[in-house]
């Protein structure tokens, strides 16, 4: 008899995660602490049960803009190597905790640079912190690997820079390139010489399109900075019709599989979408769109991978196979190697849930 798919259950099951922020997964104590440590004197709360509410709240806005407005706190305490090496080795603890297995988490080094930290330096304390954060799991018998995607922001300057570091570090843990903020008003095209980095490297990328703008962001993320992913992505509904019929460019994304990094709770904070149970994760995945599930700021939502695959198939009424389906998906455009891959498909996720069907 299968396991009942709850919390327990999904907490037990191998999980992939393709969208998830470090400056945005925080513990509550630690920011506190490494407040402490810096000096730094603007936390709105003393205590990390009201810390952690206040993230929540602050973040549950409707606004992408006042959203991302709560990580000047994170930031603020990660401009040491100290800091960042402990955010991400916590980091990787805590996914595994979770039951990942292989996550990919973002950051945008140039933030911890305002006190004079070397860019490269936020680089190699971060990819660091993964390394030994990963080796602790896996001893203590909760295997994780953590890839690092370094973020350009695009309301900067700094694209080429950030492109040079991925192709510079991506022998030693960092594994793509994003582009973050805010996506009205700065397309993702904007610096085509950072584009023509990546490319003359083959460096992979993922890039932030369809949260906040429509669909015109996604095209331009395809066609101008040639991503083989979309951070969240959901806005590709808009080419959805009621009775399924897709647009010219839905169609496109469902046809060459390319994969959407939906985040849930997050788009419901942010405004994208009223309620979860009117966010189209669930139409897109019916129709065969490549739907993954991912966290996007666990501390700023309040959320972890299990409670979003908890929510997202009570509310759908997903079984075992949807989300072994979405995790499947999630390894196949993994940034990772082919044998790395297989590994992890025939090695860890489909045992993990041949298990738990059974």
């Amino acid at each position: 008899m299968p396991a009942p798919l709850n919390a327990d259950s999904i907490r037990r099951a191998p999980k992939v995660l393709l969208h998830d922020h470090l400056d945005g997964g925080l513990r509550p104590q630690t920011v506190l602490e490494l407040a402490e440590e810096n000096g730094y004197r603007d936390l709105p709360a003393s205590d990390a049960d009201s810390l952690g509410r206040w993230f929540r709240e602050a973040a549950d806005s409707g606004s992408l803009v006042k959203y991302l407005e709560t990580f000047a706190h994170t930031v603020g305490v990660m401009q040491t190597p100290e800091a960042i090496h402990r955010v991400a080795r916590e980091c990787a603890l805590d996914l595994a905790a979770d039951g990942v297995v292989y996550a990919e988490v973002r950051f945008a080094p140039e933030l911890s640079t305002a006190q004079g930290l070397a860019i490269e330096d936020v680089v190699e304390a971060m990819v660091d912190g993964f390394e030994v954060g990963g080796r602790e799991a896996t001893e203590a018998g909760t295997p994780i690997r953590v890839g690092a995607l370094l973020c350009a922001m695009r309301q900067a300057d700094r694209w080429d820079e950030v492109a040079g570091l991925v192709v510079r570090y991506r022998d030693e843990g960092v594994v793509g390139f994003d582009l973050a903020g805010p996506e009205i008003g700065f397309p993702p095209d904007r610096i085509p010489s950072a584009i023509g980095v990546l490319d003359g490297a083959r460096a992979h990328r993922t890039i932030h399109a369809g949260e906040a703008d429509g669909i015109e962001s996604i095209r331009a993320a395809l066609d101008g900075a040639h991503a083989e992913r979309l951070g969240h992505g959901v806005r590709i509904a808009d080419e959805v019709a009621d009775d399924g019929t897709l647009g010219p460019l839905a169609r496109r994304v469902l046809d060459e599989q390319i994969t959407l990094e939906v985040s849930p709770s997050s788009n419901v904070q942010t405004g994208a979408y009223p309620s979860l149970a009117a966010h189209p994760v669930d139409r897109l995945h019916r129709l065969g769109f490549a739907v993954t599930v991912n966290t996007d700021n666990r501390l700023m939502s309040g959320v972890s991978v299990t409670s979003e695959v908890v929510d997202v198939a009570s509310t759908f009424g997903w079984t075992w196979d949807d989300v072994a389906m979405v995790t499947e998906r999630a390894v196949a455009r993994a940034f990772v190697s082919d044998a790395e891959r297989a590994r992890l498909l025939d090695g860890v996720i489909r045992p993990g849930y041949a298990a738990l069907r059974a």
